[in-house]
């Protein structure tokens, strides 16, 4: 008999996760709804998608590869990267070697080398680059923006390249912060994210690549040989896009966030921080909502909080399901590669694991 333990999550009563997920009992061959979609895959209608996994009540009830892929291929998953990076500060302010997401990120950088120097720039927080809200301008969404990041990939110190940035206006045809709701206005910005992996790397007291491993991935099983930074050109793992997973070890840490930072009867990531994270900090649209780089929106009726990246990669939770989702893809900037995952969510694995919740 499945058992299931009651938790406040925000105003939301929500299930908490499984210890760990089991992968040995696969059964969705009693599942027509996750059959239908496997067939869909397979005939191509989702073009590159490469792997769906669904974990329910820690039970993994589908898992498929495609394209050529298999259960050991590691996947690009893109911006997926940018919310482990807020794991990761997270478990700095656990350890005590952050003082809070409230800390003024400049205090890592030399103010002396950066250009267009404004006092303002000082009050920019760890939190402001966890939102995507920070007052420089920054917009990875405008090809016209000087934050861009296909400008920042130009030159060697993509930390000086977002120090450097002027600070953002606002004309009359753009919401101001103080007219947003929660006070902050969103701005797409890779290099923010990057400044972040550089704090990590410093607060760290080791390398970032080092601390990852140690305070992370071990931790969850997931083994050097099994993924795969990219590194910014003065040396530092990119942490804003790019680190290669496992689609399972990609589903172990949103079976992570799940769990309220539990795995394995150990606490890896306080509660604390995780409530912080997926509670919504920054309004990206009528329905979508933003916290510390996990992105907040509902499929079929049911709340999730999920790591994106482009081509329409997601790890997702559902935590009212006691559902977690990896679909990993390689429709890296086809116009439809968000609408296929959120079709393949929408239409049949949410209202799959509905049913199941009723029988």
């Amino acid at each position: 008999m499945q058992r299931f333990l009651l938790f406040t999550f925000s105003i939301f009563s929500l299930f908490f996760g499984n210890a760990q997920i089991n992968f040995d009992k696969t059964n969705s061959h009693q599942i027509p709804l996750l059959q239908k979609m496997d067939s869909l895959i397979l005939s191509g209608k989702y073009e590159r998608i490469t792997s769906v996994l669904v974990s329910h009540n820690g039970n993994v009830i589908f898992e498929n590869y495609y394209n050529g892929k298999n259960v050991n291929s590691m996947h690009n998953t893109r911006s997926a990267t940018k919310t482990i990076t807020g794991t990761l500060i997270g478990t700095l302010i656990d350890d005590k070697l952050l003082p809070s997401e409230d800390s003024n990120a400049i205090t890592f950088f030399d103010k002396s080398a950066i250009q267009n120097y404004d006092k303002r720039k000082e009050s920019i927080t760890i939190e402001d680059l966890l939102t995507m809200s920070s007052i420089l301008e920054c917009n990875d969404g405008n090809q016209f923006s000087r934050g861009n990041e296909e400008r920042m990939y130009l030159v060697e110190s993509w930390d000086k390249f977002y120090w450097d940035l002027p600070i953002k206006g606002y004309p009359d045809w753009i919401k101001k912060p103080e007219d947003s709701k929660y006070g902050r206005s969103f701005s797409y910005c890779t290099s923010g994210t990057v400044v972040l992996g550089s704090i990590i790397n410093q607060a760290s007291k080791t390398s970032l690549a080092d601390y990852a491993y140690k305070r992370l991935f071990s931790q969850l099983g997931i083994e050097k040989r099994n993924y795969k930074w990219q590194y910014t050109p003065t040396g530092i793992p990119m942490t804003g896009g790019g680190l290669q997973l496992r689609s399972r070890d990609l589903l172990k840490i949103a079976q992570l966030y799940l769990n309220k930072g539990n795995w394995n009867n150990r606490q890896l990531l306080s509660s604390e921080w995780v409530l912080k994270s997926m509670s919504p900090k920054v309004s990206i649209n009528d329905n979508t909502e933003y916290g510390y780089l996990w992105w907040i929106k509902e499929f079929h009726k049911e709340k999730s909080y999920y790591m994106s990246g482009n081509g329409g990669n997601k790890a997702m939770v559902f935590p009212g399901l006691d559902l977690t989702v990896v679909v990993t893809t390689v429709n890296y900037n086809n116009r439809n590669a968000h609408n296929y995952t959120d079709e393949v969510l929408g239409k049949f694995i949410v209202p799959a694991v509905k049913k199941l919740k009723k029988q």
